[in-house]
């Protein structure tokens, strides 16, 4: 087939606040009603807090059914025919179409002001939810479920059963602990060991970092958009540190919609500090529960959603690990590809090889999320665009 199958690592889905109501469970819908008010106003003053209110009015203007597509069936499939996606992976949503879950259980999954129990009441609301959403085209869709799982690793484990139960392909546990355990602690063993059988992988997603010392001063959003990759990206440290990679040789996580660009710095640092160790010796034995360097746990369980991934990204592909880099539209968020997702396509992968180009726009992310390519293949014959557009001297 002369088309690429394109399956996008990041995009997001959400309800409309209020009709998250429904899938909350019963004994917590009371709550939920006094919440919303509260959490829609909070979410306005994100709005305004992250620069992107008047932008986001802009951009919206004229295109307000194609962003339906956020919780609508129909609109949704119109849009990813027409960006050339066969399949995607689904995070909840956010500020940009004011439709995260109720109670703290967005994509941020703070840890401070917050109800551990209406969290994961929120959690759950939006699982169930995603679920039925994903059915409706089962094979283009792998739902990512929320999982708070910093407050109990027990109730951890059963969504991570409930969600593979339902069809749900990956969960998204919180990037900041607060005044949790770390990633490292043993307690979360299970969860890992949970997710590995279940051949669930564990997603990091971009969006917290603590910014209570620089909020609301000038230089914020510099600040915060210069940290929150790092932050995104901390967890592995932890985990590979911790040793998570040797017991689990089978776990696959990924860090979505966090740049790609750090990975080759990152993994040298690594490798440095786990090769080079006369200057710590005075540290004592602190690697020899690892059997690898740390880049090559990287390399083995470690991928990437490169979303909106520039030229220089795809041009440092072997550097960061072409096999581990897996492409987004970040759809339906503005800062997004769509609705000019097949021109920046171009913009990216123009003249890079094909095999390379086919792994990075889908391959991986069908390996990493098992996506059936051979149901996609339908989609793909319809809509995938076309291989040869991306050779050099193409017209």
């Amino acid at each position: 087939m002369d088309r690429y199958t394109v399956i996008s690592s990041d995009c997001h889905a959400g309800l409309p606040p209020e009709q998250y109501r429904e899938y909350v469970d019963p004994q917590y819908r009371e709550v939920f009603d006094v919440a919303l008010p509260i959490q829609i106003e909070k979410v306005k003053e994100a709005t305004r807090k992250f620069l992107v209110a008047d932008i986001n009015h802009e951009w919206r203007k004229g295109r307000d059914d194609a962003l339906s597509g956020a919780w609508d069936h129909d609109q949704r499939c119109k849009v990813l025919d027409a960006d050339g996606i066969a399949g995607e992976v689904i995070f909840p949503d956010g500020i940009t179409e004011m439709n995260m879950p109720p109670f703290g259980a967005g994509i941020s999954l703070p840890t401070e002001e917050i109800v551990p129990d209406l969290q994961w009441a929120g959690a759950r609301a939006h699982n169930r939810w995603i679920a039925e959403f994903c059915q409706m085209a089962p094979e283009r869709r792998a739902g990512v479920a929320i999982v708070p799982a910093l407050w109990n690793v027990g109730e951890a484990v059963k969504e991570v059963k409930w969600a593979r139960q339902h069809g749900l392909k990956s969960v998204l546990l919180p990037v900041c602990w607060g005044k949790q355990a770390a990633y490292h602690h043993p307690k979360y063993d299970p969860l890992w060991a949970e997710c590995q059988e279940q051949d669930l992988v564990i997603n990091f997603h971009s969006g917290a970092a603590p910014m209570e010392d620089y909020a609301d001063h000038l230089g914020m959003m510099g600040i915060y958009i210069s940290e929150v990759a790092w932050w995104n990206a901390r967890p592995l440290t932890f985990m590979i540190w911790g040793g998570v990679f040797e017991r689990f040789p089978r776990l696959k996580v990924a860090v979505t919609e966090g740049t790609s660009i750090w990975a080759p710095e990152l993994n040298e640092l690594w490798d440095f500090r786990y090769e080079v160790t006369h200057f710590s010796s005075k540290l004592g034995d602190y690697r020899s529960h690892l059997s690898m360097k740390p880049s090559e746990y990287f390399k083995r369980n470690i991928f990437l959603g490169s979303s909106c991934m520039p030229r220089k990204e795809a041009d440092m592909r072997h550097e960061i690990g072409v096999k581990n880099m897996m492409w987004g539209s970040d759809y339906p968020h503005p800062e997004g590809t769509w609705p000019y997702t097949r021109e920046q396509m171009h913009e990216t992968f123009d003249g890079l090889p094909e095999d390379e180009l086919a792994d990075m726009l889908g391959l991986n992310a069908a390996r990493v999320y098992g996506f059936d390519v051979d149901k996609l293949a339908p989609i793909v014959a319809r809509i995938g665009p076309e291989k040869s557009t991306f050779r050099l001297g193409a017209a």
